[in-house]
């Protein structure tokens, strides 16, 4: 649904979704009546957020529990500012106007993704709420029963004994279910990787790469230098009665040309002195029995190795399985602060666990995670460095890793001093591992990708190592400007998604101002740091 009040925006915005295949309705007279009656995934809201015009619609769609779900894309003119209050109202995401057609197609496919990857999640949820309540009812209707039936000596003890064993009965059934729900979250987390599906998810990011190629600074660029010699043009002709404000714009113009150009440099310098200082982290988690400690496995294998399911395709898990342990792989980034080995991340990759709403239900049922292997994996380096926890702030979501690289010739990546080392406004350049595993499988190419999911059988640790070895373990560098600097973070909007947590950000003088720790959705309009000041506290003794 596009709800924008401007005819020729709101015809263009139309015309770019209808072009590719969505279903696209502009009705919106009755408000949220029209949002029930479309029941659209995804609404395109055009508003003005320092105005507040606009946003009550956002409210009763974020505000309502038939239309919470829905993805709310907001169009604002402005910077990052602007885009940080629409985001603050409420929005899924905030794109600046004007906008680029093909970014706004990569930010509907982003919402979309989430939508879908949320709504099935709820739908196992719900579906693990019912059965637990119908096993509940029945419980409650035997208990009843028991009540009710006033029959002689050996009835009684009849009676008694059915309703043991059908209490005996649902409790088993409750506990399976249980495990299963926990293995419905693991699924979610990470999936149960076959080499099949390991080509399948790289590709489907090596697509999306291509398709959001026209994001970049390049042809930002490219438009500046056309518009620098059209204005050009034009006072050469002669042909205008105000070549003074041409003059003007042209200046501009060349000044944010000059700018672009300064930037990358700085960006290139950064790449060549710390692209081999920033690892990619891959944590395998396990999980076992609270009182007992007994690991969650899986019940059993099928003949391909994978995990045999129930009716629903579930992983069929349980704490006497012969099976191999539950393993849940999660991936961050990290970057090297000193000759000693430490590592400087969130303190949400060293311990996965720490405030996942997604991993709650497996906690409350009294199965907890713990550290089956940390592994860091540095550019360069044919091999992983296995690490462990050193610290975590209790401040801040930061954490300091620590492992062996004394003889791998590492450089320590430098830390900027005080807070004046991080100016709104200023460039900023950010290094990590986004979408981790799968963003660097599909920059391996087809046939290399095919090779390596043949050799590891999609085993992530495998995989892990066999990038490593071929030397395909490199951070991705995105650039852009820091919109506010507050006491406990720094506010910017270079690109990350998951797996970019921990990664270094810099500033135009090449030092590390904060540490990656959220985005706001997929390549959202702002991102997060925690100021480096946190992690040096850290690395005192």
């Amino acid at each position: 649904m596009v709800v924008e009040s401007d005819d020729a925006l709101r015809n263009h915005i139309v015309e770019v979704l209808s072009d590719a295949g969505y279903e696209v309705s502009t009705d919106y007279r009755e408000g949220m009546k029209a949002v029930l009656a479309f029941a659209p995934d995804a609404v395109i809201l055009g508003a003005n957020p320092p105005q507040l015009d606009c946003c009550d619609l956002l409210s009763e769609i974020k505000g309502s529990e038939q239309t919470q779900n829905v993805r709310v894309v907001m169009l604002s003119p402005g910077g990052s500012a602007e885009r940080t209050r629409g985001l603050d109202l409420g929005a899924d995401d905030v794109l600046s106007l004007p906008f680029d057609a093909h970014e706004l197609l990569s930010r509907v496919r982003s919402q979309l993704r989430n939508k879908s990857i949320a709504d099935e999640f709820r739908g196992r949820l719900r579906l693990a709420e019912e059965n637990r309540n119908a096993t509940q009812q029945v419980v409650s209707a035997v208990n009843e029963e028991r009540r009710t039936l006033r029959l002689g000596g050996l009835a009684t003890i009849a009676v008694l004994i059915v309703a043991a064993l059908a209490s005996f009965i649902f409790y088993r059934r409750t506990q399976e279910q249980n495990t299963r729900v926990y293995a419905a979250i693991t699924r979610l987390q990470s999936g149960v990787l076959t080499q099949q599906r390991l080509v399948e998810r790289s590709r489907r990011v090596l697509e999306d790469k291509e398709r959001d190629s026209s994001l970049a600074t390049e042809p930002q660029k490219l438009q500046l230098q056309k518009k620098s010699e059209d204005l050009r043009s034009q006072i050469a002709s002669g042909k205008t009665d105000d070549a003074s404000a041409l003059r003007s714009e042209l200046a501009a113009v060349d000044s944010r040309l000059q700018k672009l150009e300064t930037e990358g440099k700085v960006a290139q310098t950064i790449i060549q002195s710390y692209e081999p200082s920033v690892c990619l982290i891959h944590v395998v988690l396990g999980f076992r029995e609270h009182t007992t400690g007994l690991s969650l496995r899986y019940a059993g294998v099928t003949s391909s190795g994978e995990p045999a399911t129930d009716d629903h395709n579930n992983p069929l898990v349980s704490l006497t399985g012969n099976g191999p342990e539950v393993h849940l792989d999660v991936f961050g980034t990290g970057f090297l602060v000193s000759a000693s080995g430490q590592i400087l991340t969130n303190h949400h990759v060293a311990e996965p666990w720490w405030q996942n709403d997604d991993l709650k239900e497996m906690l409350d049922q009294g199965v907890e995670p713990v550290i089956a292997e940390m592994t860091a994996y540095f550019p360069g380096v044919p091999h992983g460095v296995a690490v462990n926890t050193e610290k975590i702030s209790s401040a801040a979501d930061v954490a300091v890793l620590t492992g062996n690289v004394s003889a791998l010739g590492i450089k320590q990546i430098a830390l900027a001093d005080g807070r004046r080392s991080a100016v709104s406004g200023g460039p900023v350049v950010l290094l990590g591992y986004p979408t981790a595993l799968d963003a660097v499988l599909a920059r391996a190419g087809e046939e290399t990708l095919q090779s390596i999911a043949a050799a590891s059988k999609g085993d992530p640790k495998q995989v892990m190592e066999e990038l490593a070895r071929r030397n395909l373990i490199r951070p991705i560098t995105t650039q852009g400007h820091i919109g506010d600097v507050l006491p406990d973070k720094i506010v910017y909007d270079a690109q990350t998604t998951s797996g970019g947590s921990g990664g270094p950000l810099f500033n135009n003088e090449g030092k590390v101002i904060g540490i990656n720790f959220a985005m706001v959705r997929e390549f959202g309009g702002s991102n997060f740091a925690i100021p480096v000041a946190y992690g040096k506290s850290l690395l005192k003794p």
